[in-house]
This record gives structure tokens, sequence and C-alpha cells, in this order.
């Protein structure tokens, strides 16, 4: 079997800053950029735009993937484990597999983010998140399902306790 296309990335190509479908995932934004098909599976990546003060999601763990946040613009805080930090323009923030975190807009202007989330795979649980119309409007038996297929682990329950903790709100969309 000839496996030389197998692995390959498709063509190469600029992304411009309007470019890749947007959507709301119920709390911050997420624009499409690179998706598992264009980078042979080895990585995705999507924007985040986030409200002033937004918490992103839930305390969760992905048992499939690390993930990385770059930030355009803005702050953002991060909860890695037990560690709280904030990351600024040009910062790039490490959120290996296996460790409970969450991340959100820790000021109060917008804030980007890029994320690169690798191996690919997960971009399609936002997309699947986003024709539910988002964490808040979601079936919780939907969302149980969801998770459980992309092997995220989620304590939705800690919610109120980090808006509280560090002074944040559900976001909208910008």
């Amino acid at each position: 079997m000839d496996t030389s296309t197998t692995n390959q990335a498709t063509a190469a190509r600029v992304i411009g800053p309007k470019d890749g479908k947007a959507g709301f995932l119920g709390s911050i934004g997420v624009r499409f950029m690179i998706d598992g098909v264009d980078a042979a599976e080895r990585f995705s990546l999507v924007e985040h735009p986030m409200s002033p003060r937004a918490l992103a999601a839930p305390l969760h763990r992905h048992t499939r993937e690390d993930e990385y946040s770059y930030v355009l613009e803005g702050r953002m805080g991060a909860l890695l484990g037990d560690e709280v930090l904030v990351a600024s323009p040009g910062d790039l923030v490490f959120k290996p597999r296996n460790q409970w975190h969450t991340f959100w807009n820790a000021g109060d202007e917008p804030t980007r983010i890029l994320e690169i989330i690798s191996p690919a795979g997960f971009e399609r649980f936002f997309e699947e998140l986003v024709d539910m119309g988002g964490v808040l409007k979601a079936q919780p038996e939907q969302l149980a399902e969801l998770c459980a297929r992309y092997g995220l682990e989620m304590q939705p329950d800690g919610v109120p306790g980090l808006l509280e903790r560090f002074d944040l709100r559900m976001g909208e969309p910008i």
C-alpha cells in the first residue's frame, strides 16, 4: 500500500483575519482556522475571542490531546491544576493532557487567543457544541455524551465557584 499521501497536509494557503467558520460555544467564541484534515491530523488551530471577564469553560481535562494557548490581545487567566497564572500578548500557555484546567479573560477588554490542539480531533467537539447552541443550551445528556466521545472530563458544578473566585461571568459573543 502506498502511504506517501496518507499523512500529507492539504495545500498551502493564507488564512485571513475574517476567514474560517465562526461560532459561539456558550461563553466564548470560536473561529476554525486549521482543522485536522488540513494538517494530516497532527494538530488543529482555532481562535477564541472572549468578552471581558468571560469564563471559557468549566474545570475540565482532556485525555487525548495537549493544548497551547497563544495570547494575541488582552489577558488570559488560567487555572492549571492548583496554579493560577495570567498571560499577556505574546505569551504561550501549555495545558498538557490529563491536567485539570480552565481559562478566562482576565481583563475588562476583549481577549483573543490562538488555541493549538495536538493531535487534531478536538476541534470537532467545538463544531458539534456550536451546532447544539453552546454549552448553556445543550441538553445535559447530549453534553455528557459529547464529552465522552471526545475523552473530555468536565466539572460543570464548579462553575459558580470559578465565577466568584476569579470575578468572572458567562461571556457574550463579540
